[in-house]
C-alpha cells in the first residue's frame, strides 16, 4: 500500500477501485444466495428453516432490550470510519461539482443494498442465537450452502475489504498532514511533496502508525479485546473529527452566508440536522460508558488529546514562536 501510494494519486483510485469491485461482487453473491435458500426453503443442519421470520422470532426484534440494541452503535459508527473521505477527496477531484453529489447521493442505497440486505440475508438463513461470535457470519452463510470454495474466496474478500480501509486511511492521514503542515500546524517535514507531487514523509508516517497499531495484538492476546478497543477508539476520535466537521459548517453558514446561498449543492436540513448529529454523538459518548469493553477506551482515549496537544505547542512554538505564546495565553 506505501509503494502504491508513493507512485501516484491515480493508482490509489485505480487500487480503491478494484478493491471495491470485489467487494461489491461478494456482498451481491451473499445476498443472492440468502434470498434463494430462503425462498427454496433450506434447512440447516441445526434443524433451522431459512425464512424472513428469522428477523423477529426468538424474542423479537430487541431479544436483549433496547441496550441490546444500542450496544450495537459502536461498531456500527465505527463502520462508517472514513465516511467524510468524500470532501477530502474534493480537492483532488477533476469535476467536484459533478462527482461530489453523486458520490454523497449514492450513499444511503449503497447502506440499503450492502449493509441492510446483507444482514437480512445473514440472518434470515441463520437466526441470531445460532451466529458464533467468533467465525464470519458471511463465511458461515456460504458453508451453510454447500460451498466451502465460496466461504474461502469470502475469506479473501475480507482481507480486501481490510486492505481497502488501510488504504483509505493512509492516503487520507498523509493528505491531512500536509494540510495542517502548510498551515504551521504540523511539523515542516509533512509539507515536502516527493518528485511524483505526493506527501512521501506523511505516507511513511502513517504506515509506521498503522505498523504499531498491528503489534496490540502482542500487547492484549484476546483477540476480540484488542478489536474492541481498536473500534472504539477509532470511534470516539472520528465523531471528534465529525463534530468538527460539523461545527466548521455551522461557522460557514455564519459568516460565509453569501457563498453558502450561491452552493449548487446545499446539504437538506442545514444548521438544523448538525445539532441533531451533535446531539446523537453526545447519546452514543453515554452508551459507550455504560459497557465494561467500551469503557476502557472511553477512559484511554483522552491520553491521545494530552499528546496531540503537546506535540501541537511544540510544533507552534518552533514554527511560530509569538503566536504559541499567544495561544497559550489564550488557552
Amino acid at each position: 500500500m506505501l509503494s502504491l501510494n508513493l507512485i501516484t494519486v491515480k493508482m490509489f483510485g485505480e487500487v480503491e477501485f478494484w478493491f471495491a469491485m470485489i467487494k461489491i461482487v461478494a456482498i451481491l453473491g451473499l445476498v443472492a444466495t440468502g434470498l434463494y435458500m430462503v425462498i427454496t426453503g433450506f434447512e440447516s443442519p441445526a434443524g433451522r428453516t431459512a425464512q424472513l421470520a428469522n428477523l423477529w422470532n426468538d424474542g423479537g426484534m430487541f431479544p436483549h432490550g433496547l441496550m441490546g440494541f444500542f450496544a450495537g452503535f459502536q461498531i456500527a459508527v465505527f463502520a462508517f470510519v472514513g465516511i467524510e473521505l468524500v470532501g477530502t477527496t474534493a480537492a483532488e477531484a477533476k469535476n467536484p461539482e459533478r462527482t461530489l453529489p453523486r458520490a454523497i447521493n449514492s450513499i444511503p442505497v449503497r447502506i440499503i443494498v450492502f449493509y441492510v440486505l446483507a444482514l437480512i440475508a445473514i440472518m434470515a438463513v441463520t437466526p441470531w442465537r445460532d451466529v458464533v461470535p467468533g467465525k464470519s457470519p458471511f463465511v458461515e452463510l456460504f458453508v451453510l450452502a454447500g460451498l466451502p470454495a465460496a466461504a474461502s474466496i469470502i475469506n479473501f474478500v475480507v482481507l480486501t475489504s481490510a486492505a481497502s480501509s488501510a488504504n483509505s486511511g493512509v492516503l487520507s492521514t498523509s493528505r491531512m498532514l500536509y494540510g495542517l503542515s502548510q498551515e504551521g500546524d504540523a511539523p515542516k517535514a509533512f509539507e515536502k511533496l516527493s518528485r511524483r507531487a505526493v506527501p512521501a514523509n506523511g505516507l511513511y508516517f502513517s504506515c509506521t502508525c498503522l505498523l504499531l497499531g498491528a503489534a496490540l495484538i502482542y500487547v492484549i492476546p484476546d483477540l476480540v479485546e484488542a478489536f474492541t478497543l481498536v473500534t472504539t477508539v477509532s470511534a470516539l476520535l472520528f465523531m471528534f473529527v465529525w463534530t468538527l466537521i460539523l461545527l466548521s459548517y455551522l461557522n460557514y453558514r455564519k459568516h460565509r452566508p453569501a457563498l453558502h446561498q450561491a452552493s449548487t449543492y446545499k446539504m437538506p436540513g442545514g444548521r438544523l440536522m448538525c445539532y441533531v448529529c451533535l446531539t446523537f454523538f453526545a447519546f452514543i459518548l453515554v452508551l459507550l460508558s455504560l459497557e465494561d469493553d467500551t469503557r476502557k477506551a472511553l477512559i484511554v482515549t483522552p491520553v491521545w488529546f494530552v499528546i496531540l496537544t503537546a506535540t501541537y505547542q511544540l510544533v507552534r512554538s518552533k514554527r511560530h514562536p509569538r503566536t504559541a505564546v499567544r495561544d497559550t495565553q489564550d488557552s
